[in-house]
């Protein structure tokens, strides 16, 4: 992988794999996408740096990381949100000023009909062949936003509410309610 490094001129890219490889333990393919998909998003959407996103990633194997690590959109601070279908795919959006219910983002793919145009990444992407990380991420270095698309989207700002503490009618455990629940997730499975 250190020869792969090598090939990376641009230095805050080499700085943001190095970032990514520390927290994620090396670079994979999955890792370099999401770097790619923010560096899209930063540009498009005008993200100033320090600037809060949230993130919707539609995979939950190695691509978030990047935006953790990246642009602190985590699961516990609500900026990452994983909902797993199994896609090359995110949403990006800036924090809406207070009282706006939509907000512009933007979501981007890994578009598998621009990789056909890279065969051994198309191949590892639809999985048709195995590749190891190694082959696959210099194919990713080389063809850089040329096997993305993305387009402006509507993203509906949830209202936040107040959070309510209840204390289980069952277990006798303190619960975050979010309705009128009078039992806790684990006593009403």
């Amino acid at each position: 992988m250190e020869t792969i490094l090598e090939q990376v001129t641009d230095p805050e890219l080499l700085s943001q794999i190095e970032r990514v490889v520390s927290f994620h333990g090396f670079l994979t393919s999955g890792a370099l996408i999401g770097i790619q998909m923010l560096n899209i998003a930063r540009r498009e959407l005008d993200i100033q740096s320090g600037e809060r996103i949230y993130v919707t990633c539609e995979t939950k194997s190695c691509m978030p990381d990047s935006f953790q690590i990246l642009a602190g959109a985590t699961i516990g601070n609500n900026g990452l949100k994983i909902n797993n279908l199994g896609k090359m795919a995110v949403t990006v959006n800036k924090q809406a000023p207070e009282g706006v219910n939509s907000i512009k983002g933007i979501r981007i793919i890994l578009d598998p009909e621009k990789t056909k145009a890279y065969p051994k990444l198309h191949a590892w992407y639809l999985n048709t062949e195995k590749f190891p990380h190694v082959e696959i991420v210099p194919i990713l270095l080389e063809a850089g936003e040329k096997v993305y698309s993305w387009k402006l989207v509507d993203v509906e700002v949830p209202v936040r509410q107040k959070k309510r503490i209840q204390c289980c009618k069952n277990c006798n455990e303190m619960f975050v309610q979010h309705d009128n629940e009078v039992l806790c997730g684990a006593c009403t499975e």
